[in-house]
């Protein structure tokens, strides 16, 4: 608060200090006036957001909602940042993926990435990407001594790391100058895969015994969250599975003759960042919070605790239709793992649900966190959400959501035995079943696939990505029902020459009609259904031969309430005797819904109604092969 010169006084200081009853009273009359007659905590209670994991976002926080055991930036337990100046002085790492399996073609993206603006790499290497013979094309004329390499090759990381020390030595790099992560990870290797190949553990081991004796700037295990982010795992699920599988590397590592403090040093722990800015900010602190109480009991000192960090924007809420939204989603995730005090921080492009990147969508990729970083000045503030305080309420929340998982995990014999047992699998589907609901019904839009939808666009086509993992967790996307529903009318369009229609037989005026002609519209054509809205108003006289004329096969009437009551039960007949397979009826009709029913109408469809369940059953009576 500003103080008026040399008074010591708040500019606020002639006015009372509002109180939380004060503020609730007012929601309450407001509330009233919308017509929900609710008053003490119900009234904030209708504000609040319920999100996964039993968390709530509240309308009002104060300062009595703040824990207050943030610490300081650098120190424990490391909430505002693993580090007292953040995570680099110009920012965070920007740190590109390639996974194409010619390394010339890799190379050239490489060092096109290196050229503008990326600040580090992460390579698929193996049957995810390059061969690990390839690797050494891959990074020809890369100085490997300033960009650092992130190496991702699945059960065949002894040899991509075997490979990668053996280029620092022939390109002259002095082991105290390399840098990066060699990407070993056993524990996600069985969750991607449902297996572990013999030997791994103990290579992992071995390199990273290696690393702490002579590569200092190098980390040789990788803890992998996105497995259990991309099998529908919620943040705190997510968390208390990257603890878990934390902690069985410690004991591997702690087996193999490593010190707590030095097997701490090798880890490099990455995290899903979605467009749910704060969540994704508050998993971030809770993160680095949980894992320093992991190592402080394990033993390690405040050098080893500072969990350090790798973000990648979600591949969950990447879409396959519309795919330049995803510039929006990748923008707002990467803006909040930087928030969050990530250290590194991929930003997928905007295409990496359709295949492999073309040049501008990589180009984009790394310019969102340049202009983030360069422009937006995010790199020069330590922890800028530190202090607000449903930021910090959010990130204690979460820690203790995540702190009960992880003690179950351990509970059921550790992480290994978790996976092998079924017990992850089990409640991530859980899960995603619950989000999948929310998802069909729309509560959880998607702009440009669930709502929104350009049935003209042109697709857009890419080059096939390498086959990933499978056998293991499961893989899902926001966009799979509905991604399943457009293939159809896809497919019908290829084999037909028209994608399937409704006619929207439209009662009234404009001002009648127009919201709920909207909301079929936008319904129908998130199933690949195109509306045919043509002529603008229909009666009884006239909606049979528009409907014939329009080449629908199903109709649904949109207008207001009244207009309803006046004409739809004749419009509808009108409609099945001109041979209307299905006719629908958009809104809520109460106590007409009896009387409609019997002159035709033959489902309802309303905001929150199950989209997907409506839309396969109007793919079904048009006869569109699944």
């Amino acid at each position: 608060m500003t103080l008026l010169p040399d008074s010591g006084l708040s500019l606020a200081a002639e006015f009372p200090e509002p109180t939380h009853d004060q503020w609730q009273g007012l929601v309450e009359g407001v509330l009233r006036k919308s017509g929900r007659d609710v008053s003490g905590t119900a009234a904030e209670d209708a504000l609040s957001t319920a999100l996964e994991d039993g968390l709530t976002t509240r309308p009002l926080y104060t300062a009595a909602d703040d824990p207050g055991d943030g610490g300081l930036p650098g120190f424990a337990p490391f909430t505002r940042g693993g580090t007292p100046g953040g995570p680099a002085p110009g920012g965070w790492d920007v740190r590109q993926r390639h996974a194409r399996t010619d390394p010339a073609r890799t190379n050239e993206a490489v060092l096109a990435d290196l050229a503008n603006g990326t600040t580090s790499l992460w390579l698929a290497v193996g049957r995810s990407g390059v061969p690990v013979t390839g690797l050494a094309d891959a990074v020809d004329g890369v100085y490997l001594d300033l960009a650092p390499v992130a190496l991702d090759a699945g059960d065949e990381f002894p040899e991509a790391a075997a490979e990668l020390l053996r280029l620092y030595d022939e390109r002259g790099v002095p082991r105290g100058e390399a840098c990066g992560t060699l990407g070993a990870d056993p524990v996600g290797l069985l969750a991607r895969t449902g297996h572990e190949a013999a030997g791994l553990t103990d290579a992992a081991a071995e390199l990273a015994g290696l690393c702490h004796r002579e590569y200092p700037g190098l980390r040789a295990l990788v803890v992998d969250a996105l497995p259990y982010h991309e099998a529908g795992g919620s943040a705190a699920q997510e968390l208390g599975c990257s603890l878990a599988a934390g902690v069985a590397a410690l004991r591997d590592l702690d087996a193999a003759g490593l010190s707590v403090e030095a097997a701490c040093g090798q880890l490099e722990f990455r995290y899903a960042a979605t467009a749910d800015q704060f969540l994704t900010i508050a998993k971030l602190r809770a993160a680095r919070r949980l894992w320093s109480r992991v190592a402080e009991v394990s033993g390690a000192g405040p050098a080893g605790a500072a969990q350090r960090q790798h973000a990648v924007t979600s591949s969950v809420m990447m879409t396959r239709r519309d795919p330049w939204v995803n510039m929006l989603r990748t923008t707002v995730a990467s803006l909040a793992a930087g928030v969050g005090g990530a250290d590194s921080v991929t930003v997928l492009p905007f295409d990496h649900s359709l295949g492999l990147p073309d040049a501008f969508a990589r180009r984009i990729a790394r310019n969102t966190s340049t202009i983030l970083i360069e422009e937006s000045h995010l790199g020069r503030v330590i922890d800028p959400a530190g202090g607000s305080w449903y930021v910090e309420r959010l990130t204690d929340d979460l820690a203790h959501a995540a702190w009960a998982w992880f003690q179950e995990i351990e509970r059921a014999g550790g992480q290994r035995a978790a996976l092998r047992g079924g017990l992850v699998a089990e409640r991530l589907a859980a899960t995603w079943a619950a989000r999948s609901e929310k998802l069909a019904r729309r509560r959880e839009p998607v702009t440009g696939v669930s709502e929104f939808p350009h049935l003209a666009e042109a697709p857009v086509v890419r080059d096939a990505s390498p086959p990933a993992a499978t056998g293991g967790l499961p893989t899902v996307h926001r966009d799979d029902a509905f991604e399943t529903l457009r293939s159809r009318s896809d497919a019908h369009l290829a084999s037909t020459g028209a994608r399937p229609r409704v006619f929207l037989a439209a009662l009234g005026t404009a001002a009648a009609h127009t919201a709920r002609v909207t909301f079929a519209s936008n319904l129908f054509q998130s199933g690949g259904v195109e509306p045919v809205h043509d002529p603008v108003t229909v009666d009884a006289a006239t909606a049979a031969d528009a409907f014939e004329r329009s080449g629908a096969a199903i109709a649904c009437l949109c207008s207001s309430d009244p207009l309803y009551a006046e004409q739809a039960g004749d419009v509808a007949a009108a409609l099945k005797s001109a041979g209307a397979t299905r006719v629908y009826l958009a809104g809520r009709p109460g106590e007409l819904r009896e009387s409609l029913t019997r002159a035709g109408v033959d489902e309802f469809v309303a905001a929150g109604g199950d989209a997907v369940a409506q839309l396969t059953s109007a793919l079904d009576h048009m006869g569109v092969a699944p």
